[in-house]
């Protein structure tokens, strides 16, 4: 599991309309990672390539592990009600695709659980039409009945969340979450063979937890019936007290913005994994053939998996380039860099255009003070999933 390059023919053969969008992605990072530029002048619209679109805070699960929802969540006590208010319409949201479409980023779609903002399906449209690579995570429990909308307007990616077999995928997301995502996957596979199609592309993603990483091998198992394209297995956010405490002045000192969302990940779901344990498990899985490639993010030398649940505070990876090529759009409008720190807001789309927001001060002097940090990360990076992905692999990891 050091590398996961193995598996990019597998997918880039899978449709060369997509690849070929993922392709120009990955030549829009690779520039941000040679010339990240930091003056306050340049347009960085240019180098645009990946937007994060959190629709709304609604979900209908409460899984434990979540950092919204979940045991620690930010959003236990908010009143939803109020929240829900705030979300942006259909409206600003084609504007907001009309600015950006021509650089062809991808558009992830979020939340909450997407499915639950009351006009996904003419917004996913919208950004298809519009020549959008369009890619959404979802619980999966309301996928049966979109699936007929779903194939017919050609989604680009389809992601759920799953994280073990029925029982324990049940006990950590809610009484019969499994069997409505199986459902789900296959309404999805009927449509796709009706219109004879290949889209959505399908995938879940399994995030690791003391709670189900005995049960991965099980669940892969079960993912031979569900026709995927992908299985990505989340290595998982964590964070501990020292790293929030050291986020938190960090933050007010440099970019004078109070925390709140780091503590959503201080869990505890990463105490007492069995790194030797899961090495073997996941080399298993590696080893073996499900009909579909398996991931791994990140990709560690297996012999540091013990170290990335039981020491947060050292470092896989550093030298973040999120700021200088992807964003992230908050259900109330807010423009931020960090998907699951939303904290440092750039500006808000309901007040001002993408454009200037990007490339604005709190933008740069957000870019300026990651670049000027020791590693080119936060004191809360060090397990931040968009790190984990996109960050710059330290050697030995």
């Amino acid at each position: 599991m050091k590398e996961n390059y193995s598996v990019i023919p597998l997918l880039l053969g899978k449709e060369l309309s997509l690849s070929a969008k993922i392709f120009w992605g990955f030549i829009k990072m690779g520039k941000s990672w040679i010339f990240p530029k930091r003056n306050y002048r340049y347009n960085h619209l240019k180098n645009l390539c990946l937007v994060y679109f959190k629709l709304t805070p609604l979900c209908n699960l409460r899984c434990r592990m979540c950092g919204q929802w979940g045991d620690q969540g930010v959003m236990k006590n908010c009143d939803i009600r109020e929240e829900a208010k705030k979300i942006v319409s259909l409206e600003r949201y084609k504007e907001l695709v009309d600015e950006i479409a021509p650089r062809r980023p991808v558009s992830y779609l979020w939340g909450g659980e997407p499915f639950l903002y009351p006009d996904l399906m003419p917004l996913a449209k919208y950004m298809l039409d519009k020549g959008l690579y369009v890619s959404v995570n979802t619980n999966g429990t309301l996928m049966e009945q979109n699936a007929e909308q779903i194939v017919h307007d050609q989604w680009s990616t389809i992601f759920v969340s799953l994280d073990a077999f029925q029982e324990i995928n049940d006990a950590m997301r809610g009484k019969g979450a499994y069997e409505r995502v199986v459902k789900g996957f296959a309404a999805i596979n009927r449509e796709k063979k009706k219109r004879n199609s290949n889209y959505p592309i399908m995938g879940i993603v399994t995030t690791v937890t003391n709670q189900n990483y005995l049960d991965l091998e099980h669940l892969a198992e079960a993912t031979r019936e569900f026709n995927l394209d992908i299985h990505i297995i989340n290595l998982g956010t964590y964070t501990n007290d020292r790293i929030i405490a050291a986020q938190r002045r960090f933050m007010k000192e440099k970019l004078d913005t109070d925390i709140d969302c780091l503590a959503g990940y201080n869990t505890g779901y990463n105490h007492h994994i069995d790194g030797k344990r899961l090495q073997s498990i996941l080399n298993n899985l590696h080893q073996k053939r499900y009909g579909h490639p398996i991931l791994t993010v990140p990709a560690l030398n297996p012999e540091k998996i013990s170290t990335y649940y039981a020491d947060l505070e050292t470092p896989v990876r550093n030298h973040c380039i999120v700021p200088w090529c992807q964003t992230n759009i908050n259900y109330n409008g807010d423009v931020h860099f960090c998907a699951d720190y939303p904290d440092h807001i750039l500006g808000n789309i309901k007040e001002q255009s993408f454009k200037e927001i990007y490339n604005g001060d709190r933008a740069n002097r957000f870019r300026k003070t990651l670049h000027d940090c020791e590693g080119g990360m936060f004191p809360g990076c060090l397990r931040c999933y968009q790190n984990m992905l996109f960050g710059k692999r330290i050697r030995g990891y």
